[in-house]
């Protein structure tokens, strides 16, 4: 007992010490370690255009991973964000392509998806069921009305929308700063608000919560609203940036998401993890995903390390969890 109390006192009157040991101390050091290899294999690695290019590519999943993050903070989640953003994607440039104008299209398809997360939190919380079963449900839901409504066919912009997902401001592609931009947000509401902290106790202790006076039913239904406002802006950046759309666009995005948020130390038991660690997953699984194009391993075996990222981090966090207690 003495010696536990000994190295708390001892991280208490060492921040460094303990910031190395975090979680976030541990992703910056595999973020380098992995750079410095990729850049030793290929030295055009930490070009400011690759740098720029990698930040491009995960700017969709960044904005994903947010909402996912603040999700299972508290205690919920939400696997139908990847094709919810792809049904935004689609029924913008369906309106587009027939003749709506590009503001009012922006402004249906982000209303269709704030009123869509806004379903999926009303039926989570009042049917007291299990997020991952009614988000999986709902994500094919999405997915087939996305083939409905392109009869399972691409559609391409044809040049139209390209400023959102492509234009700069100087030599940064704005798609970085929307990203940066929401991870802000997140940041602030989650650490600098009631609600935000509202949201904390809810994960850590949902009864807790409850009996302290906080409408919990009310408090999850609006972030999954926020939640899928987000997401909507997420669908619009990745159609601008692909110039074209499928029913199944976003459909890796989710798995992604929760593999970033994991990585970062979000964990499913609610009321604990850093924005700051999920934006790190985020920028690992970049680092990684195009190291891995720089070498040349093919998109099989890409998808296998995903998989195994996710099993590795949620083993790696539920050890840690267990030394704790």
């Amino acid at each position: 007992m003495s010696d536990k109390k000994t190295r708390m006192k001892s991280s208490a009157s060492n921040p460094f010490h303990s910031w190395f040991r975090s979680q976030t101390g541990y992703l910056i050091l595999v973020i380098i370690a992995v750079s410095v290899i990729a850049t030793i294999l290929n030295p055009r690695f930490l070009s400011a255009r690759n740098i720029f290019n990698i930040m491009q590519q995960i700017s969709v999943l960044g904005i994903l991973t947010m909402c996912m993050a603040l999700l299972m903070i508290s205690g919920n989640l939400d696997i139908s964000i990847g094709n919810m953003a792809g049904l935004v994607g689609m029924m913008f440039t369906r309106m587009v392509l027939t003749g709506r104008s590009q503001g009012l299209a922006v402004i249906t398809v982000m209303i269709l998806s704030t009123v869509l997360g806004l379903i999926n939190g009303l039926i989570i919380s009042k049917s007291k069921t299990t997020p991952l079963i009614i988000t999986l449900g709902m994500s094919y839901v999405f997915y087939g009305i996305s083939l409905i409504i392109s009869n399972g066919r691409p559609h391409s912009l044809g040049g139209q929308f390209e400023f959102l997902g492509r234009a700069k401001i100087g030599p940064v592609p704005i798609t970085i700063l929307i990203y940066i931009f929401i991870f802000a947000l997140a940041y602030l509401l989650r650490k600098y608000t009631t609600y935000g902290r509202r949201i904390n106790a809810i994960g850590g202790n949902k009864e807790a919560a409850f009996l302290s006076g906080i409408n919990v039913d009310r408090h999850i239904i609006a972030l999954y609203g926020i939640s899928g406002m987000t997401t909507g802006l997420a669908g619009l950046v990745l159609t601008s940036r692909l110039g074209m759309v499928r029913a199944d666009s976003g459909s890796n995005y989710a798995l992604q998401a929760l593999a970033a948020a994991i990585i970062g130390g979000i964990t499913f038991e609610g009321g604990r993890g850093s924005l700051v660690g999920a934006f790190l997953g985020v920028l690992l699984l970049g680092i990684m995903y195009n190291a891995m194009n720089i070498i040349g391993v093919s998109s099989y075996l890409q998808t296998i390390f995903l998989g195994s990222v996710i099993v590795i981090a949620t083993v790696i966090s539920n050890i840690g969890n267990l030394k704790k207690q």
